[in-house]
């Protein structure tokens, strides 16, 4: 990559692309190094995919504070969908408990730690 650079003139598409792949040349071959590193991020990219299509819709929560609190849900949501867990009812059983659990045990309700009640 470095040869090809040196034979691009400056200021293309050409020449900006192999500069950026250059400075970032350490974190794209690190998965190399350590094979639990997937070779690509389309799964996390498939993720956020709903999130970032509806950007626009965020410009109107209302308020600074309402757009964090929306995040917060959506965040909870792929946390629990990433957990194996049915959002719908991990958000129902958590927001019932919520009121009357200990604030020093409320790291169970997250996702990644929740056990659903026993009914």
């Amino acid at each position: 990559m470095l040869a090809q650079r040196s034979q691009v003139a400056h200021g293309g598409a050409t020449a900006r692309a192999l500069d950026y792949s250059l400075k970032r040349w350490q974190a794209l071959t690190r998965f190399i190094d350590d094979g639990r590193l997937p070779i690509d991020n389309n799964w996390i990219e498939n993720q956020i995919r709903p999130i970032a299509i509806a950007h626009k819709n965020w410009l109107f929560a209302g308020s600074l504070l309402a757009g964090q609190r929306a995040a917060t849900i959506m965040s909870l949501i792929q946390s629990a969908k990433l957990n194996g867990h049915d959002p719908h009812a991990y958000l129902r059983d958590m927001l019932q408990r919520l009121p009357t659990h200990k604030v020093s045990q409320i790291g169970e309700l997250l996702p990644h730690r929740w056990v659903p009640a026993v009914s």
